[in-house]
């Protein structure tokens, strides 16, 4: 979604290093971190922020509810940043490019928590925003597990996918 590691920005920085412990397995220290920077931005700070930050924290949730709560937040702020802002962070990046993501994590969410109408329009909301996503393995990435989880929403799978972003 965005680079968490951008050295100009110490709260991106700190999201970045509790993101890099939370991939090498310390999920405990991971949440507290973010926990703690969460604490420091507040639920009316900067929406990179926030919604970096509450993007990385729903994946070191396995259990949906927990992740749909952090992914409902990522969305909101979302919603509340700006191109130009996001620019500030990186260049030429853009704000719509954030959203298939975005709806796709809701989309799966709701799809475990068996709430298939919800998945339904959120999976939607992802495909028609995902030709924001760049023609990279990034993109390409958001664009297969949008596929898949469309599918899982048909066969009405609450099944964990084997590709989501784990906390393991």
């Amino acid at each position: 979604m965005t680079d968490a590691s951008a050295s100009s920005d110490p709260i991106m920085e700190a999201i970045g290093q509790a993101v890099t412990e939370g991939r090498a397995g310390d999920i405990a220290a991971a949440r507290a971190k973010l926990l703690a920077v969460w604490a420091e931005i507040g639920v009316l700070g900067d929406p990179l922020h926030r919604c970096s930050l509450a993007h990385y924290m729903a994946d070191l949730y396995d259990d949906p509810a927990q992740a749909l709560a952090w992914n409902i937040r990522a969305l909101d702020a979302a919603d509340a940043a700006t191109d130009e802002r996001v620019q500030g962070h990186q260049a030429g990046l853009q704000i719509a490019a954030f959203y298939p993501s975005l709806h796709l994590n809701l989309a799966d969410d709701y799809r475990r928590l068996g709430s298939f109408e919800a998945a339904e329009a959120h999976i939607q909301q992802a495909q028609q925003c995902a030709p924001t996503l760049p023609e990279d393995p990034y993109g390409d990435l958001i664009r297969g597990a949008v596929k898949e989880v469309a599918e899982a929403i048909k066969a009405k799978d609450t099944a964990r996918r084997p590709s989501a972003p784990s906390p393991r």
